[in-house]
């Protein structure tokens, strides 16, 4: 299990900076429109550790559902059980498959577990074992949606998701276009990335962060991508602006197994 933790320039600005980016953070939420749908998805979850509960002590106190993309080949009975325990009996958290291994198949190009590097037998072996590895820990907390490793697969592994009965999937917003979903699957993607941003200075990082939310924001529907492991003080006052947002104004906070709002 190999998970990036280094923290963000944008999450290391200086303290006049943050401030000035959560008042323009307030700015955006008060100007959306009602009924503008949001949604928020944590990546790469399996291994219980401190910033892991603090995310989901936020969550819980503002009653914003949470998608939880577990790696399976990371979980073990011993970690859900720790999980479970932290998160509570609330229904507000979508505990759903990420990927399997979270290992890198493409020989060339950008990273994928379930792209073009591999055959159609392998994908879908790999998709049943996750599915079933996560049935079996969680039982009926598992929910059949699919967030694929680096947010992205490719047709056949669109048509095996399909066909294997899932309910929808999250990638990155515009991936639809590329490789698009069989009819009866929706793809709800996420189009704010807050903790794996690659700008090196912070300003600009803070500028780029807050394009996407009004972006997002303006489109109708807002989903918000976290890696809790990349998260420091500064990334949490940023979470919980954005929770207390949501959980204070009209839009609807969604939830991608189920339709209409939470």
């Amino acid at each position: 299990m190999i998970v990036k933790t280094a923290v963000s320039a944008l999450w290391c600005a200086p303290q006049s900076l943050l401030e000035e980016g959560l008042r323009r953070l307030d700015a955006l939420f008060a100007q959306a429109g009602p009924g503008v749908e949001v949604f928020f998805r944590a990546d790469d979850v399996a291994a219980p550790g401190e910033a892991c509960a603090r995310m989901l002590k936020t969550f819980s106190r503002h009653g914003v559902p949470l998608h939880l993309a577990v790696t399976p080949a990371w979980l073990t009975p011993a970690r859900w059980k720790v999980l479970r325990r932290w998160a509570g009996d609330g229904e507000q958290w979508c505990w759903h498959q990420h990927g399997w291994r979270h290992v890198n198949h493409q020989r060339t190009g950008r990273k994928g577990e379930f792209g073009d590097g591999r055959t159609l037998e392998a994908k879908r072996a790999d998709l049943a074992r996750g599915r079933t590895r996560l049935e079996a820990i969680m039982g009926a907390w598992f929910s059949p949606v699919f967030t694929p490793p680096w947010n992205r697969f490719d047709a056949q592994t669109a048509g095996l998701l399909h066909e294997a009965g899932y309910v929808a999937v999250s990638r990155w917003a515009g991936a639809q276009r590329t490789v698009p979903t069989p009819e009866g699957l929706p793809d709800i993607a996420v189009n704010v990335d807050l903790h794996t941003r690659r700008e090196p200075d912070p300003a600009e990082g803070l500028e780029a962060l807050l394009r996407e939310v009004g972006a997002a924001l303006a489109s109708g529907r807002a989903g918000f991508m976290l890696h809790h492991q990349r998260m420091n003080d500064a990334a949490f006052i940023f979470l919980d602006r954005c929770l207390s947002a949501v959980a204070a104004s009209r839009l609807a906070a969604i939830r991608l197994d189920r339709p209409g709002p939470s």
